[in-house]
């Protein structure tokens, strides 16, 4: 991919940096795709506090959280159009040796629209409200696509991820990891009860994955481009067109957030985390550490922001600033499309 870096989306980079400092986050990063090209490539910052930490930059892999779950999503989409999966609207009990009670009656597309109204209490499932009638975002439905996808593989997510869709799409720097490595941010686990949850299992079912800042761009480019890459086309369209489609049954109330699979589509839900100057069609995936990825189509872009953020400070607004962050990101674009030869 042809990189051609300038000035013009410093702004961007400014205010990712003051929000690194508001958060205290140690290091950060933006990374931005303009159509075939690298646009934008910013590095701040240290893997963590001590004075011989190493530098961040383009080798640096950050822990991103709840992004993980858009590979499970497009693991979904695989199977699918591989025929082991019929329908989204399938019942996740019918494909499960051993299906949850609570969760009979749920289907694919409410698992992975946060619509399926299922949580953990007590070390078991129960229901929180009726599918497909609500919104609530839980783990619980992860869990459950997760054993949809080893049942029908036969392999753990990370291994399927990684022969059917890292390995092809050459993503190198994307991986679940258990140890320390020099290029990982791995300052969360040396805390017992770190926040970010368990690094024990590299089966692809804990938030133990971690990305540079360049092939989280590639991910939200490879949507972007429906699937192709330097001209060819590795998985089918048809894949990457279904993850990003509207999947949130009709029957959820208009103010709650509208979903893909598991991806956030613009809508003008009060609970939306896209900027509401973002332009229609785009969609983002955020982890807890402050990391995201935001693609947007109109302007044939992607952003990509990353963080080791530790915690939000006392009366810190989450939602503003991430949609401030998508904001100023498209209006820079907008104006970086216009100053472009036509």
């Amino acid at each position: 991919m042809k990189r051609i870096v300038n000035g013009h989306f410093q702004d961007l980079n400014i205010y990712a940096q003051n929000i690194q400092k508001e958060t205290g986050a140690t290091a950060a990063a933006v990374c931005i795709i303009h159509k075939d090209t690298v646009v934008n490539e910013w590095y701040a910052g240290t893997h963590d506090f001590s004075p011989e930490s190493r530098k961040v930059d383009e080798a640096t892999r950050f822990n991103v959280g709840s992004i993980r779950k858009t590979y499970l999503g497009l693991a979904v989409s695989l199977l699918i159009e591989q025929g082991r999966i019929n329908s989204v609207d399938d019942e996740i009990a019918g494909y499960l040796n051993e299906p949850e009670e609570a969760a009979k009656g749920v289907t694919l597309r409410q698992l992975l629209t946060h619509t399926h109204g299922l949580m953990e209490a007590d070390g078991a499932i129960v229901r929180e409200f009726p599918a497909g009638e609500s919104w609530a975002y839980r783990n619980t439905g992860i869990t459950l696509l997760t054993r949809l996808v080893k049942h029908l593989s036969a392999q753990n997510v990370s291994e399927f991820v990684q022969s059917s869709i890292l390995a092809p799409y050459h993503l190198n720097k994307t991986g679940w990891r258990t140890s320390y490595d020099e290029h990982l941010i791995y300052n969360y686990y040396k805390d017992k009860h770190t926040w970010v949850g368990p690094n024990d299992s590299d089966a692809g079912d804990q938030g133990n994955l971690f990305i540079s800042a360049e092939d989280m761009a590639a991910w939200g480019y490879i949507h972007l481009r429906k699937g192709c890459m330097n001209g060819k086309q590795v998985l089918p369209q048809t894949v990457f067109e279904r993850v990003t489609e509207l999947h949130t049954p009709s029957t959820v109330p208009e103010h709650l957030p509208r979903n893909g699979f598991v991806w956030w589509l613009q809508s003008s839900s009060p609970l939306n985390q896209i900027g509401e100057h973002v332009p229609n069609g785009a969609y983002q995936i955020l982890g807890i550490t402050g990391c995201t990825c935001l693609v947007i189509p109109h302007y044939d872009a992607v952003v990509v922001r990353m963080y080791n953020q530790l915690n939000n400070p006392v009366g810190f607004d989450y939602l503003s600033e991430i949609r401030m962050f998508g904001n100023i990101a498209a209006g820079l674009l907008d104006s970086y499309k216009a100053a472009q030869p036509s």
